[in-house]
């Protein structure tokens, strides 16, 4: 498998693009900007995309997913209790000053357990609400790809509606926290950590 990261949009979110090898086929996981960008890339690579997967919904993390979707046709997938906000991405990216198009809505809802297969690979859904309500990880043998729930030091905000502290903080505890300590953590900002570093040095979890 091949792990493409751009980094996009003026908030500098993580997009990443999972690939086989084999087939030639990914998935990408929030594309928050810079829509030609990522599928200049895909281009490049001679990638078919059979899915797009927003980790939670807010607008630096789904404001690709219109013109993704309609030039790759993949199937959009997001947790069921984010997915009302991909309808008002226009207003929530006024608010800091920016222009973002409103997503399609979703294909498919996203839940505990479920699977995202993509050629010889297979991502595992794993609920992490907190930093918004329908949050998730993506999970891979050896790697977790966590939106804003944990980064590198730190954790997500929870300031925003329907963001929660306790809720975040047991998310990590719950369903990060037992990883294998050399899993790889790719988070929606900022560089890739592991969970066992953050479990020994991050400060929210002393």
């Amino acid at each position: 498998m091949i792990i493409k990261e751009l980094v996009v949009g003026p908030i500098a979110s993580n997009c990443y693009i999972l690939s086989c090898k084999k087939t030639k086929t990914a998935v990408v996981l929030d594309p928050g900007d810079e829509p030609n960008r990522i599928l200049m890339e895909l281009a490049k690579e001679e990638l078919t995309v059979t899915a797009i997967v927003n980790t939670h919904g807010h607008f630096d993390h789904v404001g690709g997913n219109a013109k993704l979707k309609e030039v790759t046709g993949a199937e959009l997938l997001i947790h069921k209790a984010d997915a009302p906000m991909l309808a008002h991405l226009a207003d929530m990216a006024r608010m800091w000053g920016m222009a973002v198009e409103n997503s399609p809505p979703a294909d498919r809802f996203l839940a505990e357990g479920d699977e995202i297969a993509f050629g010889q690979h297979k991502l595992t859904v794993t609920e992490t609400p907190g930093h918004s309500p329908g949050g998730i990880a993506l999970l891979l043998p050896g790697a977790a790809f966590v939106g804003d729930t944990l980064f590198a030091g730190s954790i997500g905000r929870t300031d925003f509606p329907g963001g929660n502290h306790e809720t975040l903080i047991r998310s990590v505890r719950k369903k990060l926290f037992i990883l294998p300590d050399d899993t790889r953590v790719y988070p929606g900002h900022g560089p890739a950590t592991t969970i066992g570093r953050e479990k020994q040095y991050n400060p929210f979890f002393g």
